[in-house]
């Protein structure tokens, strides 16, 4: 899928270089928002691992990744992916995504989230989908907004975000009401 000169597509091996770069360059503006991460994080090789382990991840269909990547360049820009898939009764996943700070604004996130929504009820047959942002992060609860999330709460110390437990606000989207597959 590409959204305004940027493809969504699954990722590759060979993006690690790419990851690395782009989470290099937006090191000190994500900070307040991403969990520490040990250096080993910002290198290739450290890509490349979590790379493959998203793809074992993605095959045993706990994990569906998609890295974002400008069209022109093929510079990685972002990523996105749907983790914590649960089936039976629930038939629920948690999203998380980032964007490149020089591509905020654009639409990259919200497109993003509609497809991994489509991909969700169409492919996966997931009933909702769920998310949580920083009780101060307007721009990504804008974002769940256009993508048709709702607020359902709040999660005191959820998570542990540079250096402390902070608050989260949670949101869902409901894709369907149908019933769950057979088990």
């Amino acid at each position: 899928m590409v959204i305004n000169g940027v493809e969504m597509r699954g990722p590759a091996v060979e993006d690690a270089a790419g990851l690395a770069d782009v989470l290099t360059r937006n090191r000190a503006f994500m900070a307040p928002y991403e969990p520490s991460r040990p250096e080993v994080f910002y290198t290739e090789a450290g890509q490349r691992a979590r790379v493959e382990d998203m793809l074992g991840e993605r095959d045993a269909g706990r994990l569906v990744p998609y890295v974002f990547t400008e069209t022109a360049t093929g510079a990685v820009v972002g990523a996105m992916n749907l983790g914590g898939i649960a089936r039976g009764p629930l038939c629920s996943g948690g999203v998380g995504y980032w964007v490149d700070r020089a591509w905020h604004g654009r639409g990259l996130a919200t497109a993003g989230l509609e497809e991994l929504c489509r991909t969700a009820r169409d492919e996966l047959g997931l009933h909702r989908i769920e998310a949580q942002t920083l009780v101060d992060n307007t721009a990504s609860m804008r974002v769940l907004a256009k993508a048709g999330f709702t607020e359902i709460g709040l999660a005191p110390r959820y998570l542990h975000i540079d250096g402390a437990w902070r608050d989260h606000r949670l949101f869902q989207r409901v894709l369907h009401d149908d019933p769950p597959p057979p088990a």
